[in-house]
């Protein structure tokens, strides 16, 4: 079983590097990959006791495996929780978390600025099954207090959201959805546990992306769902065991060193992009600049109260809508287009026409997202060439506006 660090408080860093070691008889200093679908047993007497559960022992990977097992320990330690359990991506690990707490009769609540494949989970799946479903503007206290007034099962949100950055105060949520008998599961991808925990400000039940920062290098898919021991077993368990979202152990095992650089990684990120969102919120081409932790954010206080740093995710309207944005996107020379995030790499996307294309226009304009929106998440790079690459890249735009309005 994978080898524990000793019962004191380790920081974040070394939990980081040192969490979850799973050293076999050899001793090896990286952890082995278990690339392995099932496992022996002695006798047919142990086979029996492991399937009773009165004996511990790996029956099948779809089930446990050691490398599996020694990412859902580094991932718990690092966000204060009981238990973790991994998936196949993040949206399993969504779905999962969802389905396995719910059935027909159930009702959601859930904040309206969610990723497109959420949104499309509450708002077209759960209903097909039977389970009310109500969306509220997330950064609206009263639309949560008067959608919790009736009995809830689950509240889902995320802050800051995908992908306007809109941030949802985590404890007074946790405590309207507690007092209607919800649990609240938080997808806390653009923040990852260096920058917040949310269940230390009430949530139950955490869900990320580790093809995002966790990976960090756009490798392989992952995902994970986190919260106290007895959920985790008597509730998401017995539902991954049976559906099979499982993770690969070798993509458990990526994920697994990418995780010894986050700590190194989010800081240097979250740097990059506050200077990239300072420059941005400065040139005539861009009608919006939005992150966290730039003063101009309308929820700024309540993002310096929830999270350390304020991500690596920037978000800008390019005057002009659809051409313009395509325009600035078409012209970029170093950041590339891609709709993923949390990458070493900076990379940019249009969510109107990827990521939340599907939500449809009239919930896109409740969202904030406009023709002109681009969503870019800020890497690795030196700084100084991502600013001069979207300088470039809007000046070209500024001369194709000018040159159509003559």
């Amino acid at each position: 079983m994978p080898r524990s660090l000793p019962d004191q408080p380790f920081r974040p860093a070394t939990i980081l590097v040192r969490g979850g070691q799973n050293r076999s008889s050899y001793d090896e200093m990286s952890e082995p990959v278990h690339l392995t679908s099932g496992f022996m047993y002695e006798s047919a007497q142990q086979a029996e006791d492991t399937f009773l559960g009165t004996a511990q022992h790996y029956q099948y990977s779809r089930f446990g495996n050691p490398t599996i097992e020694a990412l859902q320990q580094k991932l718990a330690a690092l966000e204060g929780a009981e238990a973790c359990r991994v998936t196949a991506s993040g949206m399993a690990a969504v779905h999962a978390a969802m389905l396995s707490h719910l059935k027909a009769g159930d009702r959601v609540v859930a904040s309206r600025a969610l990723f497109g494949s959420c949104h499309w989970i509450v708002s077209t799946l759960l209903p097909r099954y039977g389970i009310e479903t109500v969306f509220v503007d997330g950064a609206d206290l009263n639309q949560w207090a008067d959608a919790l007034k009736t009995r809830t099962a689950l509240v889902l949100l995320e802050t800051p959201s995908n992908p306007m950055l809109e941030m949802v105060d985590l404890r007074a949520v946790s405590d309207l959805a507690h007092a209607a008998g919800a649990i609240v599961v938080v997808d806390n991808v653009f923040a990852t546990p260096l920058l917040q925990r949310p269940m230390e400000f009430g949530a139950d039940v955490v869900v990320y992306s580790a093809t995002k920062h966790f990976d960090g290098q756009g490798r392989v898919l992952g995902g994970a769902v986190l919260g106290s021991k007895k959920w985790v077993d008597d509730t998401l368990q017995p539902f991954i065991r049976n559906t099979g979202p499982s993770i690969s152990p070798f993509n458990a095992w990526v994920v697994l060193k990418g995780l010894e650089t986050l700590h190194i990684r989010i800081p240097a990120m979250c740097a990059n992009a506050a200077k990239v969102a300072d420059f941005l919120a400065s040139r005539p081409e861009v009608s919006r600049t939005l992150y966290p932790f730039l003063a101009s954010h309308p929820q700024q206080a309540l993002a310096r109260k929830q999270m350390s740093a304020g991500g690596s995710l920037v978000t800008f309207d390019v005057a002009g809508g659809k051409d313009a944005a395509f325009r600035v996107l078409n012209a970029l020379r170093l950041v590339d287009i891609s709709n993923n995030l949390g990458d070493a790499r900076s990379m940019v996307t249009h969510p109107a026409t990827t990521t939340h294309m599907k939500v449809g226009p009239e919930e896109r304009a409740r969202l904030g997202i406009t023709d002109g929106t681009v969503r870019l998440s800020v890497g690795l790079e030196d700084v100084q060439d991502v600013i001069e690459d979207l300088a470039q890249a809007l000046d070209a735009t500024r001369g194709s506006l000018r040159a159509a309005a003559e």
